[in-house]
């Protein structure tokens, strides 16, 4: 206990077993599986494998063959790991353990997710992995090895490399009554760790002054005398050097003589936006009075804007005016906080809000946001100003909830490449707190690629569940300034990640859908059994309704299915609940839905047609006439008129094609090839793959 497997070499004869440290070698059972007649020691039998025993099987017809069974002892465990940061890197130590002759090491961004390979292997018990990202968190664990194995994985150290930030530039006094305003720009480098503060050094009388952002007020200098100032800024890690001096001022007398010693007035939370964050309109930066909020413990920027200075501005530009939020610096949570009469300002415009950090970005479109719902939610009597919408990108906390991630990354089902991260809106007023989560339209969830991630490993994106599970949802991946980016449409909020996903199926090589079908099953929107496909096979109705759902990344409606014939307990239930909530199907006139019926191309264009809605795609097609659209096939008879509407969308938009010799088919059976092709198609042209 617990029970090690055997690797047989048939080629030599040889079983190697390795067991965990500290097993007992002198009395282990094997249990051998054979195909021989006979095998002796016979299996079950207790043996002592300090050195190797010999088990002879002998065959029907009396031959023999021997085979050497070698039990190897794993090392111990590596232990005492700890983690040191540096600039872009980490010095990891650990306590050498005795037998063991290399050393795995395994890194991750995602707390307690480890896959194999190792990232490095080495011979000493210390290490120094360079080319990290500073102000990302790595994890880290050892495992030692021998002859014998690998050791279970020692404890987990965590470091967030980082250095002292840039000196800041562009330093400006200006001289006042026995005080001067300092003013600066914020270094673009922040060394990987937010800027907690800066701290002012006057030329002469020793005076330090500290503050929150640009500009810092310092007091206590003395009249008609000449100062220059120098600006740190100051992260976790320490203080930048010194910026270049400021020009030269002289302080005046205030007032009836003496100092002016009264304190700075900037808060240690609040800074002006310009320095943490900007708000454009239309691409161009606005001065509308902007304020970023900071919660440095948190790592935490809200970004609030003038109402009256933005809508006057607003109100000079056309429809779909582009409201962006932008942070100019990195924080774990970036939110954009307006209150509901502003909201309803930009809905008026049919403006889109862009919130933007330097890992993410998130686009909703106002009129997305059914306004008079959402504040009925909070009484009549409550002044829209009073309401607080607020729009936020969450990369940090969104970790917490991806353990459905971490168990399908052990399992092998795909590759984590970017860690979760966190999108929602929530309504404000007093304690009360509204959450806004779904759309009728697919919203753009953009994740940057990070440089040591190849773009052409990303295959799909998988959405985290309340409930834990994940599913997948469509995206794209957009290069946009030599910066790489992952375009994740989807019809909800969420915390979204970014996977690589490989579909090994041995049955498509050659065929004609054979790109489709590797495409959507790198994807995870079709499946197979085992590595095989079946791409000819033909499929059910709720088949089909399946690779649609994924296709389209619903989330899963897991209430009863209204139609008499599907059990809550089939598996099919909560994918026919789903495209019947949607709206994708209505059932049969009895009530049914025939879920094990294969289903036509007819029946399936009916979908894809309800589907285009929106998706988008159907109003971009020209509207032509059913009877038009069916003209040049000969067999457009055979089509049932209930499905001509449909069937007239998916040749117009290009969804479906007709079969050989100017032929529809509408009551031919969809096979898994096609339907692959056709719902590749359906996200192809609706932009959303």
């Amino acid at each position: 206990t617990p029970t090690a497997a055997g690797t047989v070499n048939e080629a030599n004869h040889t079983i190697a077993v390795t067991v965990p440290y500290g097993t007992d070698v002198t009395s282990l059972t094997p249990t051998i599986a054979h195909t021989g007649a006979s095998i002796s020691p016979t299996s079950g039998a207790a043996q002592d494998f300090t050195n190797p025993v010999t088990y002879t099987v002998t065959a029907a017809d009396g031959s023999t063959q021997n085979y050497v069974v070698t039990v190897n002892i794993a090392p111990a465990s590596a232990q005492q790991l700890t983690a040191d940061r540096a600039d872009r890197q980490v010095n990891l130590n650990w306590a050498t353990v005795t037998g063991a002759t290399y050393y795995n090491v395994y890194v991750s961004t995602v707390q307690g997710l480890f896959t194999e390979p190792a990232a490095v292997t080495v011979t000493d018990a210390t290490y120094n992995m360079t080319g990290l990202m500073n102000g990302t968190t790595y994890y880290f664990i050892v495992k030692a090895g021998n002859s014998g194995g690998l050791s279970e994985a020692s404890n987990e150290a965590i470091a967030t490399p980082g250095t002292f930030p840039d000196a800041p530039t562009n330093v400006i006094a200006v001289a006042g009554d026995g005080q001067a305003t300092v003013s600066f720009t914020p270094p673009a480098n922040d060394g990987g760790y937010a800027i907690t503060s800066y701290e002012v050094t006057v030329s002469s009388g020793g005076i330090v002054r500290s503050g929150a952002s640009s500009p810092i007020t310092v007091t206590g200098l003395t009249a008609g005398i000449s100062y220059t100032f120098t600006i740190k800024a100051i992260n976790d890690v320490g203080k930048s050097m010194a910026s270049a001096a400021s020009n030269a001022v002289i302080p005046s007398s205030p007032p009836g003589g003496g100092n002016n010693n009264n304190n700075s007035n900037n808060t240690d939370n609040e800074e002006i936006a310009v320095q943490l964050a900007d708000v454009l309109l239309n691409h161009q930066v606005v001065e509308a009075g902007a304020k970023a909020t900071v919660d440095h413990g948190n790592k935490m920027l809200t970004i609030v804007v003038d109402r009256t200075k933005l809508e006057n501005r607003l109100a000079a530009e056309e429809q779909g005016a582009i409201i962006t939020y932008r942070a100019n610096s990195s924080f774990d949570r970036v939110v954009a906080e307006m209150d509901v009469q502003l909201f309803r300002s930009m809905a008026t415009k049919q403006a889109v809000i862009t919130l933007e950090t330097d890992k993410a970005k998130y686009v909703l479109p106002v009129q997305q946001i059914n306004l008079e719902a959402l504040v009925s939610q909070f009484g009549d009597s409550v002044a829209l100003q009073n309401i607080k919408l607020k729009v936020e990108i969450n990369t940090r906390g969104a970790q917490n909830t991806a353990n459905s991630i971490k168990d399908a990354v052990s399992k092998g089902v795909f590759t984590l490449l970017v860690p979760p991260i966190e999108y929602n809106i929530q309504a404000t007023y007093g304690e009360t707190t509204v959450e806004v989560s779904k759309f009728n339209t697919f919203l753009e969830h953009w994740i940057a690629i990070p440089d040591n991630v190849n773009p052409d490993s990303v295959t799909a994106a998988v959405v985290v569940e309340p409930n834990g599970m994940f599913r997948t949802v469509p995206i794209q991946v957009v290069v946009i300034e030599n910066q790489h980016y992952v375009k994740v449409s989807s019809l909800n909020n969420g915390t979204f990640a970014i996977v690589s996903h490989s579909a090994k199926l041995k049955d498509v090589a050659s065929h004609w859908a054979e790109q489709a079908i590797r495409d959507m099953g790198e994807r995870m929107i079709v499946e197979g059994t085992g590595n095989l496909y079946e791409p000819d096979r033909e499929v059910t109705r709720a088949e089909f309704a399946a690779i649609l759902v994924r296709g389209l990344g619903l989330p899963m409606e897991n209430e009863a299915a209204p139609f008499s014939d599907t059990p809550q307990s089939a598996w099919y239930n909560n994918v026919v609940n789903t495209v019947y909530t949607y709206r994708l199907i209505t059932g049969f006139e009895d009530g049914t839905f025939h879920p094990n019926d294969r289903i036509s191309r007819e029946q399936a264009m009916v979908m894809l047609s309800r589907a285009m809605i929106f998706t988008g795609l159907k109003a971009k097609l020209p509207g032509q006439a059913a009877d038009e659209a069916l003209l040049p096939y000969t067999d457009a008879a055979s089509a049932s008129n209930w499905a001509l509407g449909g069937i007239a969308d998916c040749i117009q938009s290009g969804v479906i094609q007709g079969k050989s010799d100017a032929k529809l088919a509408p009551q031919d059976f969809v096979t898994r090839a096609e339907a692959a092709t056709i719902v590749q198609r359906l996200l192809q042209l609706s932009d959303l793959i």
